[in-house]
């Protein structure tokens, strides 16, 4: 458990006693940044194991706590209020969405669009049109899988490496990283899980059809990786690389070309990078990562709020944030520091 998962365990108890107004005014910045995945009341086997994604009821309540206390806005006035210094009466909130899931069209967006709220969705595009599932996609399936079948329960132990455990084999599993990904094709062959069969039985992510009636009625398409992977991991010149890619997918496609979120997290990822990514790609205005209520040292990458943690309501994401922003701005931790 994270320091700040800790300290979010400890405040939140303290925090919801108390209205929001009491906190907007330690907010540190005008404009906030909220990233979510997916929205459904299904039961999603590709994604129940990764983060707890909201509940239409839930997602809702979320969007009418927020429209009370923040205006919505579009990435163009995102961009102007940000390049421009300008101060809004009221705190703004962009809301970002990750991965392209199929979910964005089927329910976020006819939600968002009957509200009047703009968003963005950062998609990886080897994944657009279902042409293959992502690795951690994978992983949430195959551990699904395994819990609701007990023959496969006793096969995985059978598998190298893993023993008796069944909590140890789903956490290894689960642990698989980017660089060893081709390792759950080998479980999946080997549990007869086969992944095309899923995708084409249950649409995963958005279509390029899709995507462009996402465009054409004013929802930004931007960069989230080529094939998700994590940054630290990668070499900087395969992380240019990865990087490089998806925009140029974005400018082949006439979808935004001038932003780009890391997958999961832009931790230890090193100024070398950013010096780079945005001297080849003179539109890039902003590259975002995901550590909450954060100062960075690059003044050109953003960090966002993630929505999606425990059961935690935007309310008490948003109250747990800024207290502690706060709380690091005493001993000087409110921003991150890259070499």
């Amino acid at each position: 458990m994270s320091f700040k998962t800790k300290f979010f365990k400890i405040s939140n108890p303290i925090t919801k006693n108390f209205s929001f107004g009491r906190f907007s005014n330690l907010l540190p910045f005008g404009n906030q940044i909220l990233v979510y995945h997916l929205v459904s009341d299904a039961d999603l086997k590709h994604a129940k194991h990764l983060f707890p994604y909201r509940s239409v009821k839930q997602f809702e309540r979320d969007l009418g706590f927020l429209s009370m206390h923040f205006d919505f806005i579009s990435w163009d006035t995102f961009v102007k209020n940000k390049t421009e210094k300008l101060t809004t009466k009221k705190p703004t909130i962009l809301l970002t969405f990750d991965d392209g899931y199929s979910e964005f069209y089927d329910i976020i967006y006819p939600i968002l669009k009957r509200k009047g709220i703009y968003a963005i969705n950062f998609i990886n595009p080897k994944f657009i049109d279902n042409k293959e599932l992502m690795w951690r996609n994978k992983a949430s399936l195959i551990i699904s899988k395994i819990l609701e079948n007990k023959e496969l329960q006793s096969k995985v132990s059978q598998f190298p490496n893993f023993g008796n455990d069944l909590k140890i084999n789903l956490d290894s599993i689960l642990k698989i990283n980017y660089k060893n990904r081709d390792r759950l094709n080998i479980i999946a062959d080997h549990l007869e899980i086969e992944f095309d069969i899923y995708l084409k039985n249950k649409p995963v992510y958005l279509t390029t059809e899709q995507l462009l009636k996402l465009k054409n009625d004013g929802f930004g398409i931007s960069s989230h990786g080529w094939d998700h992977p994590l940054y630290n991991q990668l070499s900087v010149e395969n992380q240019l690389a990865n990087t490089q890619q998806s925009l140029d997918y974005m400018t082949e496609n006439h979808f935004l070309n001038d932003s780009f979120a890391f997958p999961f997290t832009d931790h230890l990822v090193e100024n070398q990078f950013f010096d780079s990514i945005f001297r080849q790609n003179t539109d890039l205005k902003f590259t975002f990562g995901a550590a909450g209520l954060k100062l960075d040292s690059n003044p050109k990458n953003l960090q966002r709020i993630p929505v999606e943690i425990g059961n935690y309501s935007a309310e008490e994401i948003l109250k747990n944030e800024i207290l502690y922003y706060q709380f690091l701005k005493k001993f000087n931790k409110n921003r991150i520091i890259r070499s």
